[in-house]
């Protein structure tokens, strides 16, 4: 399964990729645990992803061709 990755922000100065290939990723929340073991650094930051545009708070289904963007903390003005 390709995934698509987007990151913003400081997230992007350490995670450089556009996609993933992950066979035993189906879903945010593992998604989560393998970006986090492969990049260490961003278990010390907050951050939100981001599944085809919108925001999730929960763990979702992801399928080949998603967009998934990891973004850190923002505030509007």
């Amino acid at each position: 399964m390709e995934i698509n990755i987007l990151s913003f922000g400081k997230i992007a100065e350490f995670i450089t990729i556009n996609s993933l290939h992950v066979d035993e990723i189906f879903d945010t929340d593992s998604l989560k645990q393998h970006l986090e073991k492969t990049y260490p650094k961003l278990k010390e930051i907050k951050y939100k992803l981001a599944l085809n545009k919108q925001i999730v708070q929960q763990n979702h289904k992801l399928l080949s061709g998603d967009v998934v963007a990891i973004m850190p903390p923002f505030s509007g003005g």
